[in-house]
């Protein structure tokens, strides 16, 4: 892990600590794609979280309800928040080598509904 990456991934480590949580519940948070992220990057993610990651990336295929926007980030988007939510409990994490961020504001549009498991 290089220097700039734990120079980012501390100030996130110590904001998910200090922020408080619903007595009742826990943040909603869905992984997606970084903005800031190559497209080389995102496809190679993307290949890997819909291959060895395991993620469920049939809605993201031609003629299904999160094919458009037909884009790299919409796809790789859907798909790492699919790996995440199957495995955030079981160490799985929204990092895919800096491609991803987690998010607040659920992502689904239209007939595309991102996943959010408890």
């Amino acid at each position: 892990m290089t220097t700039s990456m734990l120079k980012l991934m501390f100030p996130l480590l110590f904001l998910s600590m200090i922020l408080s949580k619903n007595a009742n519940a826990e943040f909603e948070l869905w992984c997606v794609a970084d903005e800031q992220t190559t497209d080389t990057e995102l496809q190679a993610a993307l290949d890997w979280a819909c291959g060895k990651g395991g993620a469920n990336c049939s809605k993201i295929q031609q003629n299904q309800p999160c094919y458009f926007p037909n884009t790299l980030k919409d796809h790789a988007s859907y798909a790492f928040n699919s790996y995440f939510q199957k495995l955030k409990h079981d160490g799985g994490s929204c990092f895919f080598r800096g491609a991803a961020i987690t998010t607040e504001v659920d992502p689904s549009h239209g007939s595309c509904q991102y996943d959010f498991i408890p």
